[in-house]
């Protein structure tokens, strides 16, 4: 840090030259807070994507009346599109998301104000004299630079928006992911409530016939010991039933009463035929949220970087203005003749006033590297966002691809066994009770088929959940929103592998 004291003439130049600084910073504006705080985008993009309302909550009068809304939808029996509408009004994760966007707007309009002069006086009493000091300090590097933080910080602030929009698509996502795992969870618990209910029947029976005599103590055991292999199946459907509703409970905010929902008795059916996507790495790269956030990512990095360079060689650049009031009291002694003859001597006080301008200016050099470090420590930040970007494109592509084909794979699958499995293995088991009916079949091939009847029920349950799984993963693979959930169409095929070899 160098201090000087310039010569008149070059102060006359620095006095002109802060005024005209000043009077750039001040007539380049600054930036005004938004009447919506950016929530007019998040609305545009996010819920027209979704087709449903977002809403920030700012006061108790609108958090009552987000309150008496959900519990309104709570009321009637639940859809993925009513449970994504309460995640959205209702998730406080969510808002959080929101009153960041918030805290983006304040940093961008603090950032857009030129930088405060820092005002100094001081006072010195003693020895009869008095001296008063004030000092204005600018920083006039804050000024010249002004225009090019102001736009980094409006960047950072459309950053922001784009971020909450991906927050808002990720919390749809997370609502219907948790409605479809729970309604399939409780579509399972009824199926094995009623498969409980006929193996209870055929223990009972079995157990009379034991004790006639007509059956033996294998087949008992046996039909005793598929009871409790359907009841253990049932105990865990009924637990996993509990943990997905509550995952559900969390996803959509709620709490108290509201915890009362109504779930639908299963799945909605599968559609007719699979959705057709033509370039599903084209749409994906055009309409990815997060993309689009490493692309602002890469462009602020750049204007940091030209800022860099253009304060490399002077990073600090402050003028201060010094004004100096010096007051001292002094007596003076005078001498008169008086008659007598006599000298008399008189004290009269006398005051001295000085007053003194000037400026001080205050820069200081990066001597040792001239700016190197930080302009360098600026171009690798830069190209890792560079590299970044790419690495993004390429993933997008890729999860573009692998949710399309697990969306079809996953559609193909639960068709097989809405179409193929499940009708065989329902003839079958009619088959098997005629026969058995007519004593043509004995009670283990009964539980054997039973066995596999269930277990092809179970699957086909999964499968369709794992194809309305893979509908949010490709949803989520096209405008972003998270992670893809990864394990819809492996559980499908897994499930398609285990029901082939039962039919």
């Amino acid at each position: 840090m160098k201090a000087i004291t310039p010569k008149p003439g070059v102060v006359r130049w620095l006095q002109k030259w802060t005024v005209a600084a000043v009077a750039a910073g001040l007539l380049a504006g600054c930036a005004k807070f938004s009447a919506d705080g950016g929530m007019s985008f998040v609305q545009s993009e996010a819920g027209g994507e979704l087709g449903k309302e977002t809403v920030k909550i700012r006061t108790e009068a609108e958090a009552a009346a987000i309150q008496a809304r959900v519990r309104g939808l709570v009321l009637k029996p639940l859809t993925d599109a009513s449970a994504v509408q309460i995640a959205l009004i209702n998730n406080r994760g969510l808002q959080a998301a929101y009153s960041e966007l918030g805290i983006s707007e304040a940093q961008m309009v603090e950032a857009s104000l030129p930088p405060s002069p820092t005002v100094s006086l001081t006072r010195l009493v003693g020895f009869g004299g008095l001296e008063i000091e004030r000092q204005i300090l600018q920083n006039v590097l804050g000024l010249l630079t002004l225009p090019r933080r102001r736009e980094i910080a409006e960047a950072r602030f459309q950053q922001a928006k784009v971020r909450a929009v991906e927050a808002t698509l990720k919390t749809a996502a997370d609502a219907r992911r948790a409605y479809f795992r729970v309604v399939a969870a409780s579509r399972s618990v009824a199926f094995l409530d009623e498969a409980r209910t006929a193996a209870e029947a055929l223990s009972d029976l079995a157990l009379k016939l034991g004790e006639t005599g007509a059956l033996p103590k294998i087949e008992q055991a046996r039909e005793h010991a598929f009871t409790a292999e359907v009841n253990g199946q049932l105990a865990q459907a009924r637990l996993k039933q509990r943990m997905e509703r509550e995952r559900l409970v969390r996803a959509l905010g709620l709490w108290g009463s509201e915890t009362a929902i109504r779930l639908p008795a299963d799945l909605k059916p599968l559609p007719k035929s699979p959705r057709t996507i033509k370039d599903v790495e084209t749409e994906a790269v055009k309409r990815r949220v997060d993309l689009e956030i490493a692309r602002q990512e890469l462009e602020l990095l750049a204007k940091q970087l030209g800022l860099a360079k253009a304060t490399r060689y002077i990073d600090v650049l402050e003028v201060r203005g010094i004004s100096t009031f010096d007051r001292q009291r002094t007596t003076e002694a005078s001498y008169t003749l008086e008659p007598g003859p006599a000298l008399v001597r008189t004290d009269e006080p006398t005051r001295e006033i000085e007053r003194r301008k000037g400026l001080e200016l205050e820069f200081r050099i990066p001597i040792y590297d001239f700016g190197e470090a930080r302009t360098r420590l600026a171009e690798e930040t830069y190209m890792a966002g560079v590299h970044r970007l790419i690495e993004k494109a390429v993933n997008v592509r890729s999860e573009a691809r692998e949710a399309y084909t697990g969306y079809r794979g996953a559609y193909d699958v639960a068709m097989h066994f809405e179409k193929e499995i499940l009708p065989l293995r329902q003839l079958i088991n009619d088959e098997m009770l005629l026969n058995y009916s007519g004593m043509l079949k004995d009670l283990f091939s009964l539980l054997t088929d039973s066995k596999a009847r269930i277990a092809a029920n179970v699957q086909a349950i999964e499968a369709r959940r794992d194809f309305w799984l893979a509908t949010v993963d490709l949803h989520v693979a096209m405008v972003g929103g998270g992670a893809l959930s990864g394990g819809g169409g492996a559980t499908a095929v897994a499930a398609s592998g285990g029901g082939g070899e039962q039919h």
